[in-house]
């Protein structure tokens, strides 16, 4: 029988790749909010925003995941937590709903069709709650151009081997009416996508969520051409041993990172950082490093240039938690497409790029400070017209 937390969320979190790193720690999370809501509440961008969503720990979750462990012993595989952080929740956790991934060897046609079976039952136990999908599969290798698909019947007529397994869940989601956020490098914003997105009046926020080396790199690359600083070099190294550590050793599937992380830097600056030298001087390296484990660290060496060409440097080192930082922002994003949803915000929405490394849509904002402002503004307009909805209902 379902626990009357669950029958009274008002937010449905439908995670691909429940049981990696980050989604056993969203999972925890949610948990935890239940019963101790100042362990997350914090920690989020959203906790005082969107009182039309209902009060903010009210979530659920279910998913999918390819492993067969039971999502416990998931969370103390990846020992993201100590045991006495999660223990007290257990119960909780293990009413989360766990589908099996969809089917590779399907079509995607087929996938889709299995995929949103899961959804109804879904639906159907969290009747009142506003589902959203969130991407959290491994980082892959991305589609060839991937502008050639501009209808959504090209992609289901596909095999399910050799495309990006994403995209099975972002279709199954947006044919629904569910919004979608992809935390992940992986390209599943293509032009039929943004087109069966606006057909259905989705929102879809994305690409490649801005954790913790990148999101510094931002704030600072903002402020040193805020300085009129100039950029000479800037050299980024990562050591991670966990599965995304590991997974990104492979360099087909680090590619859509390493490109996100690398070109943010020219788009802010408004210059090849490197020009004088006739070749990028941004290097990005991440390395598997088992004992590290979930405990990622960041180096970063930043060559910087000033009047009568002086040469400065700084140096930042990171000592941050993976998925600590990861989980609250994937919970802050599904609060936010339920809000834009319910403002009638359809497509790719760029004004989120705060949250990401490659913000898809048009014109989206690059330095720091103008994401901050598009975050303040985006608000402001799903409030506008929520109150004009509110008003024309009445």
């Amino acid at each position: 029988m379902d626990k009357p937390s669950d029958r009274s969320a008002q937010l449905l979190l439908l995670v691909a790749g429940t049981k990696g790193a980050i989604g056993t720690t969203l999972a925890a999370a949610v948990a935890a909010m239940q019963e101790n809501p100042q362990l997350v509440l914090p920690g989020l961008t959203t906790a005082g925003k969107f009182p039309f969503l209902g009060d903010c720990p009210s979530v659920a979750m279910a998913g999918w995941d390819l492993s067969a462990d039971d999502i416990t012993n998931a969370i103390a595989r990846h020992g993201v937590l100590p045991e006495g952080m999660w223990r007290p929740y257990e119960s909780r956790l293990a009413h989360i709903s766990v589908f099996n991934a969809a089917d590779a060897a399907l079509s995607i046609a087929d996938q889709v069709k299995q995929l949103q079976a899961d959804i109804q039952q879904c639906r159907e136990r969290y009747p009142d709650a506003r589902p959203v999908m969130v991407n959290l599969l491994p980082a892959t290798c991305d589609i060839a151009d991937p502008a050639r698909f501009t209808t959504v019947d090209q992609l289901l007529n596909k095999p399910g081997s050799g495309i990006l397994p994403d995209l099975a869940y972002v279709i199954a989601a947006i044919d629904a009416g569910i919004p979608v956020v992809n935390f992940t490098p992986n390209t599943v914003e293509l032009p039929a996508i943004f087109n069966l997105a606006e057909a259905k009046g989705v929102p879809i926020a994305g690409r490649d969520g801005k954790t913790g080396q990148t999101y510094f790199k931002v704030v600072l690359a903002s402020a040193l051409k805020a300085r009129g600083l100039y950029v000479d070099g800037w050299y980024s190294l990562n050591i991670l041993g966990n599965a995304d550590g590991l997974n990104l050793m492979d360099p087909d599937h680090a590619c859509g990172k390493l490109n996100n992380k690398t070109n943010l830097l020219d788009d802010i600056l408004g210059y090849s950082v490197g020009e004088r030298y006739g070749r990028s001087a941004h290097k990005v390296h991440i390395d598997y490093y088992p004992p590290r484990g979930d405990a990622k660290e960041a180096w970063d060496v930043i060559d910087i240039t000033g009047i009568f060409g002086m040469s400065m440097s700084l140096r930042l080192n990171l000592q941050g938690r993976d998925s600590i930082l990861a989980a609250p922002m994937a919970l802050d994003l599904a609060r936010w497409a339920a809000a834009l949803q319910i403002a009638r915000f359809a497509g790719p929405v760029p004004d989120l790029g705060f949250y990401f490394k490659k913000p898809v849509g048009d014109s989206a904002p690059l330095t720091f400070e103008d994401q901050l402002a598009a975050l303040d503004s985006l608000e402001s307009r799903i409030e506008s017209r929520i109150a004009e909805k509110s008003h024309g209902d009445g």
